[in-house]
């Protein structure tokens, strides 16, 4: 059996990821699309997700299901699930993230609350409701984005790091306990990718290219991929591996938590 044949035998016939107008989820699509299995794509930006959807289903031949909703609320569940009934899904990709970056303060308690909502409180959702299903058929895949801030605190995305902490531990919690039942789950750390949402942030770039690599979606995605069913939880890139070793093995941890927060200074404050 060949290395796609066992993904798709794994992980298929569908698969379902959030937040895929656009950057990595927009990634996570179009390789797993490549992989042979067939997709439920998810956003808030129609038009943009319309488009993926075609580019994807024009390139791959997969079946494409695009699926409008705001992860912010919390009935968003009951459109993916009228949108996925008789589906088969074996594998979801919580990608959906919301996360403006700013000192804590300056941000509104409604962006705060906005955070939680998309970044904790729908991936929850989503977990509970197909790892249930994966279970009865003692097979699936599950990646939760998590974020390289995540591993300590980080000054100026305190609690979009706090947020995705919450998908780290859930990941590695979860690829215990669901193993048993042929279920992978993978907590994934993406450095600084990118994207367009990384553009939008508006950072220093030439002070940002001194210290922290940035990397690429594609090969981004494809850690992401090989790592399910390997580990509980992977961070992507060599040297993000490497800083994340120093800063949390070799330093204090007011040290590094000074480090990151003075390099956050520099490319936003």
């Amino acid at each position: 059996m060949t290395e796609l044949q066992t993904f798709q035998s794994k992980y298929g016939p569908w698969a379902l990821v959030t937040g895929a107008a656009r950057g990595l989820g927009a990634e996570f699509a179009r390789q797993i699309a490549a992989r042979g299995i067939n997709l439920v794509i998810v956003d808030m930006l129609a038009d943009e997700l319309a488009q993926v959807g075609i580019e994807i289903q024009n390139h791959t031949g997969r079946e494409i299901i695009t699926v409008v909703t705001d992860l912010s609320q919390s009935r968003f569940i009951n459109t993916i699930r009228e949108r996925t009934e008789g589906l088969e899904i074996g594998l979801l990709v919580s990608n959906a993230a919301f996360g403006p970056v700013g000192l804590f303060l300056d941000k509104s308690l409604d962006d705060k609350q906005k955070m939680v909502a998309v970044n904790v409180q729908a991936p929850l959702i989503l977990v509970h409701e197909f790892a249930s299903i994966m279970e009865t058929r003692k097979r699936g895949g599950i990646i939760l984005l998590s974020s390289a801030s995540a591993l300590r605190g980080s000054a100026y995305v305190s609690n979009y790091a706090a947020t995705k902490a919450y998908n780290l531990i859930l990941a590695e919690g979860l690829w215990y306990e669901l193993r048993e039942h042929g279920i992978d789950v993978l907590g994934f750390m993406p450095g600084i990718t990118s994207t367009p949402a990384f553009e939008q942030s508006k950072p220093n770039l030439e002070r940002l290219m001194k210290v922290v690599p940035i990397m690429e979606a594609g090969p981004t995605v494809v850690e992401a991929l090989e790592a399910l069913g390997k580990r509980p939880s992977h961070i992507a890139g060599r040297m993000n591996r490497f800083n994340m070793f120093m800063s949390s093995k070799l330093m204090p941890r007011k040290t590094a938590v000074k480090l990151v927060g003075n390099q956050m200074r520099d490319l936003y404050g």
